[in-house]
């Protein structure tokens, strides 16, 4: 008998999946279909997705039916997001997506193990639960959530870890834009290898 509920990855707990732009980081911009799903177990106070916290609350779905909705649009993009990705199996998510030719981008606080491929990875480590070592060579880009100074020091800690080529971001968390965006375009000016991330698809009003 199997016990387990995502039979070795064909389902998965989805949230949602839609087609939209990327509001953050790099791709900030970009047209890219988000498939979210649900489980999380970082528990972040300003979590703008806590809907997705408990996994529960999302009976898995066919990886199948997912990869057939997102191949129904125009996007060349995926984004994979949550809750925490890193929970779950992703390597059979990953090849059917590659199979169809889709570029996949990662969205990970990177508190698990990675499974899965990928052609960009978006690290955001969370003080709570710091990422498993294994991630920082891997990351494409570094995001930091910014809501006071003390954590510039934290995203320094984890910039001394990934690779040369890892993009930085700082990114002001939302809820207190206001007060920290001047802090973090200052800290950006005086130390370049720093870039700012804002969540323009919030500022756009979009999903």
């Amino acid at each position: 008998m199997n016990n387990d509920p995502f039979c070795g990855g064909r389902k998965l707990p989805l949230v949602e999946d839609f087609y939209t732009i990327q509001g953050e980081g790099f791709h900030a911009g970009k047209p890219a279909y988000f498939i979210r799903l649900g489980g999380c177990d970082v528990g972040c106070r300003w979590c703008d997705a806590k809907m997705t916290w408990n996994p529960r609350l999302y009976p898995p779905v066919e990886v199948d039916s997912i990869v057939e909705r997102a191949c129904s649009y125009p996007a060349q993009a995926i984004v994979i997001t949550g809750g925490e990705p890193s929970l779950y199996p992703l390597d059979y998510l990953t090849e059917r997506l590659t199979e169809r030719g889709l570029e996949i981008f990662l969205e990970t606080s990177g508190a698990h193990e990675l499974t899965g491929r990928f052609d960009w990875i978006c690290l955001s480590p969370k003080r709570q639960q710091p990422p498993v070592d294994s991630i920082y060579p891997r990351a494409d880009e570094l995001k930091v959530i910014v809501e006071s100074e003390e954590d510039f020091r934290w995203a320094e800690t984890n910039a001394a870890r990934v690779a040369a080529g890892c993009r930085l971001y700082l990114q002001p968390e939302w809820s207190r834009y206001d007060r920290i965006v001047g802090p973090v375009v200052e800290y950006a000016k005086a130390n370049p290898r720093w870039n700012i991330s804002v969540q323009a698809h919030k500022f756009m009003r979009i999903p």
